[in-house]
């Protein structure tokens, strides 16, 4: 017998069918929280292991995207009006209140999307540190004042909120991402309708829940989940504003292309093929736990993650050598799970992914050394889990240097000089992160002035953000916006150029203040 059952109980319900008991959650538009107009629903599981059903999440349509702009729109006046401190004290209590709910959240992240519970601690902080960085900016919105050409005249600029926001992100960094784009949004004065990925909706809902709960005000905030379809009606929607992506490069491109032919504006945080340079005088315990922790944290699924490692030939059979005894001590299995340093891929379709790769590889001519394939198991069977994975003898021109892989595949490439592996770093059509390992300033400076990479470490992995630092790529990883820190805040603000002439007589510019 099957009979179907709800509980409402906030932002979900229960659902019962035959014997199984889903929690079927919403979307929230204007303050309430609703389900979807299609009444269609999609799972969401955990990619550890993937009978662990985490509920069911609203395929949302047109319609639902509809209903959240026209809130969104309708908060907008009031919300751009409270003076900004006021809202940065609604963002400082999220923070707090992220910050009290830190391994709760922490916990359903990696429960959802895969990467051990000490990254999504991590993921959460950044969260954290977003909210109040953003909260003491809501202080520091400045515009200028500039002496005019003209007597008796004062000029000046302020900076005003866009309008309604759409925010698209992806499933791994789902806390984090969405707080680098919707704090600043809404600190200043923006009203924000947020996408999150349909391989991490919880976590976005839980990001959400504590907004509700710092008092956002109805309408300034609204959730609503879905797959391409609500993301195409976000960026097509005319009264949405401004776009803020994190994703593929293929999907920036055409979210780009929609933005540009309605005048909407957009900032894109796409992929990435980081290269990390390691100079024959580089300290090389650093080095070896550097890349480590660069090409196989989360699994290898970070925009910034070192997918290649270009060493010099002095260094380089060591280097491999101590990399790949160190990448076989990893232990893989369920990120909740004490001493779990390697989680699953998120899906079967980023397995598929990454063993493609893998065959690419091998058939372009480069090495396997370490890897290459699933990991299988106590604990992994029902998971997508993906052995660490290192290729040498691996050319610039193969695809498994040229491409984004997202896992845990690492490429490494010898050189003989600085000059060689600056070029190698270079040939890609990526540029969003790069890192040098090197004793000598003057290197490190050439490598800061040369990479083609909005990022540059030394001395450090490619992954590492901090959230009062500017955040964003050049080339095809970007579009010129920056995420976090100072510059994020000229995306979501108009100036507005002032002059106030009390002369008491018409002056005309530089009609009156031209020289023969």
């Amino acid at each position: 017998m099957s009979y179907l059952k709800q509980e409402p109980f906030g932002n979900a319900s229960k659902q019962t069918t035959g014997f199984l008991m889903a929690t079927i959650f919403h979307n929230y538009i204007n303050g309430e929280w609703v389900a979807s107009a299609t009444g269609r629903t999609f799972e969401d599981r955990n990619p550890a292991r993937w009978s662990d059903l985490i509920g069911l999440f609203p395929q949302s349509s047109a319609e639902d995207v509809d209903r959240a702009v026209a809130a969104a729109r309708a908060a907008f006046p009031a919300w751009r009006r409270m003076p900004a401190p006021q809202r940065g004290e609604i963002l400082r209590r999220a923070g707090d209140l992220l910050r009290a709910r830190k391994d709760e959240i922490a916990r359903a992240m990696t429960r959802e999307m895969g990467k051990p519970f000490f990254e999504t601690r991590g993921d959460v902080q950044e969260a954290i540190d977003t909210a109040y960085y953003a909260a003491s900016e809501t202080r520091r919105l400045f515009g200028h004042t500039v002496p005019s050409e003209l007597p008796d005249k004062f000029n000046m600029t302020i900076r005003q909120p866009l309008g309604v926001v759409g925010v698209i992100t992806a499933w791994n960094f789902p806390v984090a991402v969405p707080s680098w784009k919707i704090f600043p949004a809404l600190a200043c004065g923006n009203t924000v309708v947020f996408k999150p990925s349909e391989d991490a909706p919880h976590s976005g809902m839980l990001f959400v829940q504590t907004l509700i709960d710092a008092g956002v005000p109805p309408g300034v905030i609204n959730l609503v989940h879905g797959d391409a379809e609500a993301g195409a009606a976000l960026v097509e929607h005319p009264d949405v504003n401004a776009i803020s992506f994190t994703g593929s490069s293929e999907v920036g491109s055409r979210i780009g292309g929609i933005c540009g032919r309605l005048h909407k504006r957009c900032s894109l945080e796409m992929g990435g093929k980081n290269p990390l340079i390691v100079m024959e005088d580089a300290d090389l315990d650093l080095v070896v736990n550097g890349v480590l922790w660069g090409a196989f944290g989360t699994t290898g699924q970070r925009c910034t993650a070192t997918s290649r490692l270009i060493l010099h030939e002095a260094v380089h059979d060591e280097v491999v050598e101590r990399l790949c005894e160190e990448a076989r001590r990893l232990r893989l299995g369920d990120g909740n799970e004490e001493g779990t340093d390697m989680g699953p891929l998120i899906n079967q379709a980023a397995l598929e992914k990454v063993q493609r790769y893998v065959e690419i590889g091998l058939k372009e001519g480069a090495r396997l050394v370490l890897g290459g394939k699933r990991a299988t198991g106590p604990g992994l069977d029902d998971g997508f889990f993906f052995e660490p994975t290192i290729f040498v003898d691996v050319r610039p021109e193969m695809r498994i240097a040229q491409e984004e892989i997202f896992g845990p595949v690492l490429s490494v490439l010898k050189v003989g000089s600085l000059e060689e592996a600056i070029e190698v770093a270079n040939n890609v059509r990526y540029g969003l992160s790069s890192s040098i390992y090197t004793r000598e300033i003057g290197r490190a400076f050439r490598a800061i002035q040369e990479l083609e990479a909005g990022i540059v470490y030394v001395n450090a992995p490619t992954i590492g953000a901090e959230a009062h630092m500017p955040f964003g790529g050049v080339k095809q990883t970007g579009n010129g916006h920056r995420e976090g820190g100072w510059e994020v805040f000229d995306f979501y603000t108009e100036t507005k150029t002032v002059y106030i002439d009390y002369s008491g007589r018409l002056q005309r510019a530089q009609i009156d203040t031209a020289q023969d």
